[in-house]
């Protein structure tokens, strides 16, 4: 299944408590719930002002539609053609 990476424009993102970062997953995991097994969330990264998404889905729209569902931005969404770490170097 393809892999995505989706940016979040999310002002202060960083300064999130703990709470809003637990409602936020408990939200879009009940969206995912909803939508079925096509869509799954693999992790997340929060900085300053952005949060960036790896979602496992078959194609942009659905993705489109967590985020139109869970009231979430969905600022970029860019299908991963390769990943690469410092084992690639080998």
């Amino acid at each position: 299944m393809p892999k995505y990476v989706i940016e979040r424009e999310i002002p202060g993102a960083g300064k999130l408590s703990v709470a809003d970062l637990k409602a936020i997953s408990q939200k879009s995991c009940g969206v995912i719930s909803n939508l079925g097994p096509a869509i799954q969330w693999v992790e997340s990264f929060v900085t300053e002002d952005k949060i960036y998404c790896v979602y496992l889905a078959p194609n942009k729209e659905l993705l489109m539609e967590h985020a139109s569902q869970g009231g979430f931005p969905a600022n970029r969404i860019e299908e991963v053609s390769n990943v690469i770490s410092p084992v690639t170097a080998e």
